[in-house]
């Protein structure tokens, strides 16, 4: 049975949410210039931690149902 909705939704996708807390630390960093945003990117990637991404692929069955429940649309994820 096909999906109504791309397999590329954001919400089933964990690297969505690890882009957004990396945007969230980097920006609390404060870079002031180019070199500093890619020093900034590189380090708080870097912390990011195994245990963090096994999470984001535990939750897949849970955010699955929400899209489904939300037929597409946006959810808490």
């Amino acid at each position: 049975q096909v999906l109504e909705w791309p397999s590329q939704s954001p919400d089933l996708n964990p690297i969505e949410n690890l882009w957004k807390e990396l945007k969230t630390a980097v920006h609390k960093c404060s870079p002031s210039n180019l070199t500093e945003l890619k020093l900034f990117c590189k380090e708080e990637w870097e912390k990011i931690s195994v245990s963090r991404c096994a999470k984001l692929r535990e939750t897949y069955p849970k955010r699955l149902t929400a899209v489904i429940a939300a037929k597409g649309g946006a959810t808490k994820y």
